[in-house]
C-alpha cells in the first residue's frame, strides 16, 4: 500500500476511523469485540488510527444513557494497542466539549487527557476541530505551546476553510486537515484538498464513505457507485474509498466500522484501479 507523510511518519492510505467502534446501547461483549477489531486492523496492517475523545459514547454498558461520557474510544485504543507498535500512528481532535468549542486556554487539559487515556506520553498527531471561529490563530498557538513543550508531535486542522490554513501557518507547521469530503458531499472542498496537496499538507476526508447521512452512518446509496461496483466486484463502500483516493497521493482514508468483514473490505479499497472514465462518471 502506499503511504502519505504526516509530518515526518509515513502511513499507509487506508486507515481506521475510531468513531464507530462502539454500536448504542453496547454491551461488554460489545467493547470486548472492539478491542479485537483494533489489534486486528493492525495486524492487517492499520498504522494510523484517527480517534476523538468527543466522538458520543454512552455511559455503561447497560443502555444509552445520554452523552455522559464521551472518551471510550480513546479508552479502548489505549487499552488494546499499549504499548503501542512501533510506526502506529495515532491522530486526535480537540476542540468540541458538552459546552461547546474549548477556550485556548482549555486545550491543554484536553490534550493531557487525550494522553491518559491513549496510554501516550506524547500524541503524534493533534488537529483542532473548530466550529464557529472566524480566526484559529489563538487556538491553533495554544496547541503549537504544547507542540513546542513535547506534548505533540505535528498539528492538524478539522472542519477549516482555506483562510484557516493560512491563519494556522503563520504560527507553525500544518501536518494535515481532515474535511467532510465524498464524491457526491462537501465537494465544496474541491480548491483545498488541491491547495493541500501544492503545499505538501494530507489531507483526511470524514464522511467519505456516508456522505449526506453524515452521522446516520452506513453508506450513502448512488445510482453510479452501484454500477461501477457490479463491474468490479467490489462494494460501493470500496468505490467511494477509491474515489477519495484517485484526489491525489496526498489522500488518506480512515473508514471506521465495529465489523472485521468490512474492516477487510475497506483496506482492500487501496487496490481498486478506477478508470478515466469511472472517476469522470463519478466526479
Amino acid at each position: 500500500m502506499d503511504k502519505v507523510v504526516l509530518g515526518d511518519l509515513k502511513v499507509n492510505r487506508v486507515g481506521f476511523g475510531a468513531k464507530r467502534l462502539l454500536p448504542a446501547g453496547f454491551t461488554a461483549a460489545d467493547r470486548e469485540g472492539a478491542v479485537r477489531l483494533l489489534r486486528r486492523a493492525v495486524e492487517l496492517g492499520v498504522d494510523h488510527i484517527d480517534t476523538a475523545a468527543f466522538y458520543p459514547s454512552v455511559a455503561n454498558d447497560e443502555g444509552p444513557t445520554g452523552f455522559t461520557s464521551l472518551d471510550v474510544a480513546n479508552e479502548l485504543i489505549g487499552e488494546a494497542l499499549a504499548p503501542y507498535d512501533e510506526g502506529l500512528v495515532i491522530a486526535t481532535k480537540v476542540g468540541p466539549t458538552r459546552d461547546g468549542l474549548a477556550r485556548p486556554d482549555q486545550l491543554r487539559a484536553l490534550v493531557e487527557a487525550d494522553l491518559r487515556a491513549l496510554r501516550r506520553d506524547q500524541l503524534d498527531l493533534v488537529y483542532l476541530r473548530q466550529g464557529g471561529l472566524e480566526s484559529v490563530a489563538e487556538h491553533f498557538g495554544a496547541l503549537a505551546e504544547l507542540r513546542d513543550a513535547g506534548l505533540v508531535r505535528h498539528l492538524g486542522l478539522s472542519n477549516v476553510r482555506a483562510e484557516h490554513l493560512a491563519q494556522a501557518q503563520e504560527i507553525a507547521p500544518v501536518a494535515a486537515i481532515s474535511n467532510r469530503y465524498a464524491l457526491d458531499f462537501g465537494r465544496a472542498n474541491d480548491e483545498l484538498v488541491d491547495s493541500c496537496a501544492a503545499e505538501g499538507i494530507a489531507f483526511v476526508p470524514f464522511f467519505s464513505l456516508t456522505g449526506e447521512r453524515r452521522e446516520a452512518g452506513g453508506v450513502a446509496a448512488h445510482d453510479v457507485v452501484s454500477e461501477i461496483a457490479q463491474a468490479h466486484g467490489a462494494t460501493q463502500a470500496q468505490v467511494r474509498l477509491a474515489w477519495a483516493l484517485s484526489r491525489g497521493p496526498h489522500v488518506l482514508v480512515i473508514p471506521g466500522t465495529s465489523s472485521e468483514a468490512h474492516l477487510v473490505e475497506n483496506l482492500a479499497a487501496a487496490d481498486l484501479a478506477l478508470s478515466t472514465e469511472e472517476l469522470r462518471a463519478l466526479s
